[in-house]
């Protein structure tokens, strides 16, 4: 959820000097782009990890504070319900077999989460949505002790003026009627039901337009082929659930603000671009700040005195729009860079999945981003967009739109079309074979078997109801089986139905 800030309130003092500052940081982004003083030696990649924490139960074990104290390891840190941990996986070079290490990684890292929280009575469950979640864990005491995440909660709900409401219709469960569901909160909680994978690459200035826009193609196809978050409070809705309800989970508009075309925090976009300062200008010019605290840094003066300045304040407003693909502006080592951050997939089921899905990304992402014609000059922003939910929502099921073959099945587009592409990414990026081969083949597999993680929870879910199980039991049931299956390892359109 990003840097921490002071504990207090703002007054409109504080405000008007936070804006003047945040403008103060976008001028200096500017120069900073126009001068070329960004760091760019070697493409690197990022990866965090949003976790669930569950009990013996399968419902939601509030003890992220013990797990942590247990774990006692700087990678992994809170996040905003006490039902949830996130790991930061060090950065590392995209090319050669770097993947196979940091899928290594990645599995030694969540053993020692699992056995860390096992010793604090807890289970680790990367899942997009925990389907045990239940109205009460959405009450604000169960807020991770943090004053961000405290005042972030008490400015969306003051700027809403009223409680969330979660408003879904769903699509039904193999031969059943849709289910929708109606329910308020008084508190952000809902978002920490959306547990996410993040995807991090570092671009050089001139790149970042391309990678972005290429990204935002890949949006609807990335959620269609690695939903997995089909339930939410009981429900079975859409196959990637998090899409929607994190729109609403942090929504500041009330409905007056939404007719008149007030735009979401929770946000696609609505143009391509051409500079990564794009993404940035709009975020100063519609977006009024959630946590105006500033810092006592002049960026300009720090640049013209050659020191990296920190863009504190642009940093901060940037972590409060949450965009599907993030513009990121980091110092590391004393040099600035920048990074497109993907966000629009949801953690688990295993890490070869989720390693599978972070190579499709990449791959595709830069084969379309060095196309001769790019894709997103054939078409429109609004259909990149509608690609984005009719992904969540259908995931196989769905006709998404892609230049050149018209309204196709995301399995069919990615066998016929993007894994080729992705492939020659891969290779444009001087990633190896093997690599190529072990992740993009769980790819084709998994369309092949037009099997995710949601499909594979919908219909264990559906034959449970069958054998007569009520839907709480199901879930619970469902769950517990994933867990197995999820840290056995093998890829999930492999999982049996039980």
């Amino acid at each position: 959820m990003g840097k921490d800030v002071a504990p207090g309130s703002f007054n409109p003092r504080d405000r008007g000097r936070y804006r003047r500052k945040v403008q103060r940081c976008l001028d200096t982004l500017a120069r900073m782009l126009s001068d070329g003083s960004f760091s760019f030696p070697r493409k690197h990649i990022g990866l965090e990890v949003e976790l669930n924490l569950v009990d013996e139960t399968m419902r939601p074990s509030m003890s992220n504070a013990a797990v942590l104290d247990t774990l006692d390891d700087p990678l992994f840190t809170t996040e905003l319900s006490q039902h949830n941990i996130e790991l930061n996986v060090p950065p590392r070079p995209l090319d050669g077999d770097s993947a196979l290490r940091l899928e290594q990684d990645l599995y030694a890292y969540l053993d020692k989460a699992r056995a860390k929280a096992r010793q604090a009575g807890s289970l680790i469950a990367p899942i997009g949505i925990l389907p045990t979640l239940r109205q009460e864990h959405f009450d604000q005491k169960w807020l991770t002790n943090s004053a961000r995440y405290s005042l972030l909660n008490d400015q969306i709900l003051a700027s809403r003026g009223e409680q969330t409401l979660l408003s879904l219709d769903g699509t039904g469960l193999a031969g059943r009627p849709p289910e929708r569901l109606r329910s308020f909160a008084d508190s952000i909680l809902p978002e920490a039901a959306c547990t996410s994978v993040q995807l991090h690459l570092q671009v050089a200035p001139e790149e970042f337009a391309a990678h972005w826009n290429a990204a935002q193609c890949l949006a609807g196809v990335q959620v269609a082929l690695g939903a997995n978050s089909p339930f939410l409070l009981g429900k079975a809705l859409w196959h990637e659930t998090r899409i929607p309800l994190f729109l609403q989970a942090t929504d500041t508009r009330p409905e007056e603000l939404k007719n008149q075309g007030v735009r979401p925090r929770v946000w696609f976009g609505e143009r391509w671009i051409t500079s990564i300062f794009d993404l940035f200008e709009e975020n100063v010019r519609y977006f009024p700040g959630l946590l105006p605290e500033t810092d006592d840094e002049d960026p300009m003066e720090a640049l013209e005195s050659g020191e990296v300045p920190n863009l504190t304040e642009l940093r901060l407003h940037n972590g409060t729009v949450w965009r599907w693909n993030r513009p990121v502006y980091d110092v590391v080592d004393g040099k600035p860079h920048l990074r497109v951050e993907n966000r629009v997939l949801p953690a688990g089921p295993t890490v070869v999945d989720m390693m599978a899905n972070a190579a499709f990304f990449y791959g595709t992402q830069r084969a379309l981003a060095e196309q001769e014609r790019p894709v997103w000059t054939q078409m429109s922003f609004q259909a990149a967009e509608e690609n984005l939910y009719t992904g969540a929502r259908n995931g196989f099921d769905a006709r998404l739109y892609w230049p050149g073959i018209g309204w196709v099945p995301p399995d069919e587009l990615v066998l016929r079309v993007l894994l080729p592409l992705a492939r020659q990414g891969l290779r444009n990026s001087d990633v190896s074979t093997d690599v190529a081969d072990r992740y993009l083949g769980v790819i084709e597999r998994r369309c092949i078997a037009r099997r995710s993680g949601s499909t594979w929870q919908r219909e264990t879910v559906a034959r449970a109801q069958e054998r007569g199980l009520d839907r709480d039991t199901a879930l619970a049931t469902m769950l517990r089986a994933y867990l197995e299956l999820a840290e056995a390892g093998e890829p999930v359109h492999e999982w049996p139905l039980t």
